[in-house]
């Protein structure tokens, strides 16, 4: 099991990891707000008529049906950008909003579409009802309210409601995965990504809605995935469940790169976890609840599960995408939303901690994204290179999604808080006051 051992002593150092203009004091504020900006930039074309829509490398919209998690992740990035002061993504917001109470939105049965097109719902899976993407609805929900979005407080309240009333599952504090359009026929996987998404959705709704119930089931979640199947397992956290809730540990085997369901242990999803953590006790204790002793020793080991498994130093650096469950690579390509994970797990240890190796990996990982992951040419983000650092399309093409690099970039520019939607709120508090 990790012991949370000072991440500098490792044998690969974050030093060598340097390449870029960005490292050695250059990266300052003003380099990383540039790139929020250029992402944000980038995710306008998305906008179509039922939502935001998937983008191709070059930032034009492709035939794809537009799709509930790229619209929820979208509305979530322009309402934060909103929130900053940029007027430009303000419509952009309240377009994702009237989306998520339109096209997207089930009238007859309630809920969320999984995707559709001009004409409905695009098929059987598109009409289903996932835990997943509806966990982005209440994010998205959170973060435009905070911005004053037009309907977005009633739409964060029906979001709210539909988790509570079809996905939350009291006895084992977790959300089942996924229904049919017409609630008749639950699913009987389980699955922890839609739970590390969930607990996110659920602090930002606390930021935003104040409710103590909220918390309390986000600690529910977090204490069952991190500390009872992640102790015991030296952190190596398994992603997939039968119906009563026992480790599926084979699933996916035979599709080891599935873009949300991958075979083994996801590396992203630990630091990601190891996040999540952190601002779950940031959030506990400035509600003046009990913070678990265990919550930052769990976010440590995490990390160092993650690092030590995932990570490969030297000439082409990186994090490959999946191991088993012995700590060997599966899936050795590289994802940007993994390193923009690592960046923002990094920031919040040294925020909490204090621990300056956290920051050296911090900076070591934003050179890494800038000089390997940022397209300079195209735009955007690279979704996917390969064991060289190349740009690669085994598991994703195009380039659809920007949030976890907007997110990577924003969390050294926000003070310590317990959500995304909560520091641009207190930031902007902040610069009013100064």
């Amino acid at each position: 099991m990790p012991t949370g051992l000072p991440v500098a002593a490792r044998p690969c150092s974050p030093v060598v990891v340097s390449r870029g203009p960005w490292l050695a004091g250059e990266m300052d504020d003003a380099t990383l707000l540039a790139e929020v900006d250029r992402l944000v930039a980038f995710a306008r074309a998305a906008r179509r008529p039922e939502g935001f829509g998937w983008l191709d490398e070059q930032g034009a919209l492709t035939d794809k049906p537009v799709e509930l998690w790229i619209t929820c992740r979208m509305t979530h990035v322009f309402a934060l950008q909103a929130l900053r002061g940029d007027d430009a993504s303000a419509p952009l917001a309240r377009h994702g909003v009237e989306a998520l109470a339109g096209p997207l939105h089930d009238a007859e049965h309630g809920g969320w579409f999984a995707a559709v097109d001009a004409d409905g719902p695009v098929g059987a899976a598109g009409s289903e009802k996932q835990a997943y993407g509806h966990a982005f609805v209440v994010l998205a929900a959170a973060s435009a309210a905070a911005a004053g979005t037009p309907g977005a407080e009633r739409l964060l309240g029906d979001a709210l409601d539909v988790l509570d009333r079809r996905f939350w599952d009291d006895e084992h504090g977790m959300a089942v995965d996924g229904w049919d359009r017409e609630w008749r026929t639950l699913d009987p996987y389980r699955g922890v990504n839609a739970n590390m998404h969930l607990v996110e959705a659920l602090l930002a709704a606390h930021d935003v809605t104040g409710d103590g119930l909220l918390l309390t089931r986000a600690l529910r979640v977090t204490t069952r995935v991190v500390h009872d199947l992640g102790v015991p397992r030296g952190f190596r956290l398994p992603e997939h469940f039968t119906a009563a809730w026992e480790p599926d540990p084979d699933y996916n085997r035979d599709d080891p790169a599935h873009p949300f369901r991958p075979y083994g242990v996801t590396v992203g999803h630990l630091l990601e976890w190891s996040r999540l953590t952190l601002l779950l006790g940031r959030a506990l204790e400035e509600a003046g609840h009990e913070v678990p002793g265990w919550l930052t020793p769990d976010a440590r080991g995490l990390f160092d599960r993650a690092v030590g498994d995932g990570w490969t130093g030297g000439e082409h650096p990186g994090f490959c995408y999946t191991t088993d469950f012995e700590g060997r690579p599966v899936v050795t390509h590289r994802m940007h939303w993994v390193v923009a994970e690592a960046v923002a797990a990094a920031t919040v240890l040294y925020q909490t901690t204090g621990d300056p190796a956290y920051a050296a990996w911090r900076d070591a990982w934003l050179d890494l994204a800038l000089t390997r992951f940022a397209d300079h040419d195209g735009g955007s983000w690279w979704h996917e290179v390969d064991e060289r650092n190349h740009p690669s399309r085994e598991v994703w093409v195009g380039k659809p999604d920007v949030y976890h690099a907007f997110q990577a970039l924003l969390t050294p520019l926000l003070p310590p808080v317990s959500s995304y939607v909560g520091g641009v709120r207190r930031a902007r508090r902040q610069r009013q006051e100064q």
